[in-house]
C-alpha cells in the first residue's frame, strides 16, 4: 500500500469511471434547519448529528483544498439551512479564497438570509437558489409547518435588489401546491429570475407517506402550456439539471428539474459532501467514502485524495443504480445536503 501511495499523484481533473468530469460539490455545512417541510422531515424534526459528529470548518476548508487540486471549480452550500450554522459568512470568506475554487453558490430557505445580502454580494457570490413552494402564506405555513414566509419574501427582494442571480425552487407535490404553479411562474414575467419546478423525491426522513410521483416533468410542463402555449424551450445547458423554457417577451425564465424521473444523470458533474463528512457521488446513494473519518484518523493529503478518486471511479452510472445498491431510503434531505 506505501509503494500504491508513493506512486499515486493528484490528478488535476477527477473523472468518474463514466468518464465524466467531476467539477462541482455540494457542500453541507449543518443538518439543522429552521423549517419542517413535510416533504423533508417529519413534524417533529429528525435526530440531528451531534455537533462533535459534523466537520468543522477547518475540515471542510482542507477538503475543499484537496478537491480544487483535483477539478473542483464551483461550490454550493446547502444544508439542512445553511444560515443556521454560527459563523457562516466568515467561513465562505476563506473558502472563496482557495485557489481554483473560482464560484461560489448557496441553497437557502432565506429565513435567516436578509441581513447578509449585502455581505454576499461583495463576497461575489455566483447565484442563490431560495427555496420556496408557494406564495400565499397559508399554504406556505401547512407545508413547512412554520409561518416565516414575510421573511422569505423579504429575503428574495433583497436578493434582486441587489442584482444577485437568483433561483425560486419550488418542489411540486399533488393536493399541497398545484395552485401555487401559475403564481410562481408569473414572478418571471418582470424580474430576471429563474423559477424551477422540482419533482418530489422520497427523501422525507421516514421512508414512508411519499405521494408518488403524480407530478412528473411531464406533467408539470403539461400544466403550464395550459396556461402558455407559446412557452418554448431554451438550449440545453451542458451539465444541467433543470431543463429551462421561456415564455416571449419575459425577463426570467422557468426551469423543470426531473428530480425523481433523473433525466440528466448522463451529463451529471456533482458530488455532496454530507455535514458529517459522508461523501455522496450521486444524490441516490448512501454514501460511500467517510472522509471524516479519513480526515481524523491521521490521512494526509496525497491520501484523502486517493481514496476520492477510488470512489468516483467506483460510480453508479445513473440514479436508478445508485438506489438499487443500497438499503431502502428512509433519510431526510436535510442529512444528504439539499
Amino acid at each position: 500500500m506505501r509503494n500504491l501511495r508513493m506512486s499515486f499523484s493528484i490528478p488535476k481533473q477527477i473523472t468518474d469511471n463514466h468518464g465524466r468530469p467531476v467539477t462541482y460539490m455540494r457542500l453541507a455545512v449543518t443538518d439543522r434547519c429552521n423549517l419542517r417541510c413535510f416533504y423533508c422531515m417529519p413534524e417533529a424534526g429528525i435526530d440531528y448529528m451531534p455537533k462533535k459528529d459534523l466537520l468543522t470548518y477547518e475540515e471542510m476548508l482542507r477538503l475543499t483544498g484537496i478537491l480544487a487540486k483535483m477539478g473542483i471549480k464551483k461550490v454550493r452550500i446547502t444544508g439542512g439551512e445553511p444560515f443556521v450554522r454560527k459563523d457562516l459568512m466568515d467561513f465562505m470568506e476563506r473558502l472563496v479564497q482557495i485557489p481554483g475554487i473560482s464560484e461560489l453558490n448557496i441553497t437557502s430557505n432565506g429565513v435567516l438570509t436578509a441581513p447578509h445580502i449585502e455581505d454576499l454580494k461583495k463576497l461575489g457570490l455566483k447565484s442563490f437558489n431560495l427555496s420556496i413552494d408557494t406564495l400565499d402564506r397559508e399554504r406556505f405555513k401547512t407545508i413547512t409547518r412554520r409561518d416565516e414566509l414575510p421573511n422569505v419574501l423579504e429575503t428574495l427582494d433583497l436578493l434582486m435588489a441587489h442584482g444577485i442571480k437568483t433561483k425560486l425552487n419550488a418542489v411540486v407535490m399533488a393536493e399541497k401546491n398545484i395552485e401555487d404553479l401559475i403564481p410562481l411562474v408569473q414572478m418571471a414575467q418582470d424580474h430576471p429570475i429563474e423559477v424551477r419546478f422540482i419533482e418530489e423525491m422520497p427523501f422525507n426522513g421516514s421512508g414512508t407517506g411519499y405521494s408518488g410521483q403524480l407530478w412528473d416533468h411531464k406533467a408539470i410542463l403539461d400544466h403550464l402550456r395550459q396556461k402558455w402555449p407559446g412557452i418554448v424551450p431554451l438550449p440545453m445547458v451542458a451539465q444541467a439539471t433543470a431543463r429551462q423554457y421561456q415564455i416571449p417577451g419575459w425577463a426570467g425564465t422557468i426551469g423543470i428539474i426531473a428530480a425523481y424521473t433523473r433525466t440528466f444523470c448522463g451529463t451529471c458533474n456533482r458530488i455532496r459532501i454530507t455535514a458529517q463528512g459522508t461523501l455522496k457521488t450521486c444524490l441516490y446513494d448512501d454514501g460511500v467514502l467517510d472522509l471524516r473519518a479519513l480526515l481524523r484518523g491521521g490521512a494526509n493529503d496525497l491520501e484523502i485524495a486517493e481514496a476520492l478518486v477510488k470512489a468516483c471511479h467506483s460510480r453508479a452510472k445513473d440514479g436508478f443504480e445508485a438506489e438499487q445498491n443500497r438499503k431502502p431510503v428512509t433519510e431526510s434531505m436535510s442529512t444528504i445536503g439539499g
